[in-house]
Parts: C-alpha cells; structure tokens; sequence
C-alpha cells in the first residue's frame, strides 16, 4: 500500500510540472496578447523613400554652390528643390511641369554658356544669380498638413518630364520666367541689352483679381526718391518742381514702361523698377502731397513664362508643352541628354 501511495504521488507531481511546463508561457504572454495579436494599421513603406531621378536627369551631375558649401548632386533632384521654392506647389499639376521643363533648360543653357561660378560650381541655389532652391525639410516646414501631397506634386512635375527641354534650333534657350505679368509679356530686347528670337512678347492670360499683390503702391516723399534715383545717378537734375522730374514715358500694349526720363537722364523702366525697388516696370505715377505714388502692376520683368498665366493655362486645358511652346517663340520641347565636360 505504502509503495502505491508513493507511485500516485509521483504521479500527481509529475502531473503537476507537466501543466506547469505549459501554462507558464500563457500567463507570461496573457498581459500582452492585444499588443501580440492586435489588428494594426499597414505602414505605407514608400512614404519617406528618398527622390529617385529619371534616366536622364540621373545622368547629369551638378556641382550645386549652397550657402557657401559646394553639394554634388543630379539634376532631377536639383529641379525638385528649385520647383519647391520657385512656383506655389498649389498650382495645377501641368504648370508645375511647365515649370520643371523651365528650370531645367535654364540650368543647361547655364552650364553649356558658362556659368557665374566658373569651376567652383556649375550653379548656385540664390535666386538673384541663379534659380532660387529649397530644402525638402524646409518646404515641409512651410506646407504643413498638405506637405505630403505638395512634395508627391512637385516630384512627378520633374520625374514625368525627365529630360524634357525647351530648345530652339536644337540647344537649350535661356528659359527665364516671371510670376505674374499684366496681361502680356515683354520682349527680352525691351528689358535687358539683347533680343533674343524665342524671348518675345506674348498674350498672358492670368486673372489679377485672383493673384496675391498684383496690383501694388509705393509712396515715396520727395527726399526718399532723391537719395534712391541720385545714389545711382548722381549727375541728374533733381531741382526743379517735383512734377517734372520724370517725363517722357513710352510704354507698350500692356502698360509697362518702356523708357523714360528722370531728372534728365534717359533710361528703360525696368532700370527706374529696380532702383526703387518696384514690383514690375508696369507702373504708372501720381504726386500726392508733395510726393510720388507709384501705382505697379503684376511681378517680376515680365520676360519668358508668366507662372500664374501658365497655371491658368493649365486650368483651361493646355498641357505643359502647348504652356511652354505659347511662351517662348518658335521652340520644341524635347528630350535632351546633357554630356557632362569630360564624359565622352
């Protein structure tokens, strides 16, 4: 009796250890099951994934000056930066890709003429010597919530046009744009010392009732304008009454100026918008109170692609090449592979 008593014990705890052997796993994940087992919501895997050039943006390799630092990086990936920062990423899908094609002719036309930085770099990220440049970091910073959907936006702008260049008579133009004209824009001849064939004046449809700040006025008291205008012509006659130190205006269809007359001295308007600082050299002016009120229309010299008439364009229809080729002059917008200096 005793020996079976013995044998049901033994039994019993190894029974006991059994259970034991696979309960204890249990207890030990049983605080954690719902985060175990829980249902989660799928990572989207390419969110985040870093821009991946087309076959021939990838092909070109830049030397970008950037805040004093030279960066090397392919040209699709500098157009990304540049559409961030030159053209409001709200804009219509197709002008945002008239505007990727425009920025990346102006950047081989600079690199097959020349560019300002000799070998140090073949282009630079600020706006008054090159193409203006932002950070994806930084453009985020901007957008807020629509951050996502803007970068999406301006990355297809330059994948889906990888290559694409306006050319005339075979090689890149010198593809500058503007933001806003006043319903036509200038000829390069009538702006700055040469005329260039694909540079004309064009219609431009964009509505100035929907554009930020396109109708502007600058005071400037009697003694402001003196110390502007003779600060870069000191020899002009600024002595006579106030009504007539600027004279002689001609204008073109749509009100910009073309030349004029201040304190004696002849000169483009676009000289006149730059040494006051205007908006545009569409201006018109008034004496109010012993000074001149300048009364400024549109933004920028008005040469090339208006931004808000090619997004308007693209909001009545037109494709990124009708925007381009309506433009500039006699074009073809094509794809071109640029040969970096040295590759055979």
């Amino acid at each position: 009796m005793k020996q079976k008593n013995q044998v049901r014990q033994s039994v019993a705890v190894s029974a006991l250890l059994l259970a034991a052997l696979f309960l204890l796993p249990l207890a030990v994940i049983a605080p954690f099951r719902s985060e175990l087992f829980a249902w989660e919501q799928p990572v989207d895997e390419t969110e985040g994934e870093p821009f991946a050039s087309g076959e021939l943006d990838g092909k070109t390799v830049l030397k970008v000056l950037n805040g004093g630092q030279v960066e090397e990086m392919d040209l699709g990936a500098y157009l990304v930066g540049v559409v961030r920062a030159e053209m409001p990423a709200s804009f219509e899908p197709e002008a945002l890709r008239a505007q990727a094609v425009a920025a990346r002719t102006y950047t081989l036309y600079k690199m097959q003429t020349g560019s300002n930085h000799g070998d140090t770099a073949d282009i630079c990220t600020d706006s008054t010597c090159c193409q203006a440049y932002i950070s994806e970091e930084r453009a985020r910073a901007n957008w807020g919530d629509d951050a996502d959907e803007y970068e999406r936006k301006i990355e297809d702008a330059v994948t889906s046009t990888d290559g694409q260049t306006i050319l005339y008579g075979g090689v890149p133009i010198l593809a500058v744009f503007h933001s806003s004209s006043a319903g036509l824009t200038r000829a390069a001849g009538e702006v700055w010392l040469n005329d260039l064939p694909y540079l004309q004046a064009v219609d431009s449809p964009e509505a100035g009732d929907s554009i930020p700040n396109y109708y502007s006025r600058v005071e400037f008291t009697a003694e402001d304008f003196k110390t502007k205008f003779l600060a870069a012509h000191p020899k002009a006659d600024l002595s006579g009454p106030i009504s007539g130190w600027l004279a002689n205006a001609v204008t073109d269809g749509a009100g910009s100026v073309v030349t004029l007359s201040v304190g004696g001295v002849s000169m483009k308007g676009t000289e006149l918008r730059t040494i006051l600082g205007l908006r545009s050299a569409c201006f018109e002016w008034e004496i109010q109170d012993g000074g001149l009120v300048f009364f400024v229309t549109g933004y920028g010299h008005g040469v090339g692609m208006s931004q808000y008439g090619a997004n308007q364009m693209a909001r009545e229809g037109a494709d990124y090449r009708e925007i381009l080729t309506h433009y500039y002059t006699g074009v073809t917008v094509e794809p071109y592979s640029f040969t970096n200096p040295g590759e055979p």
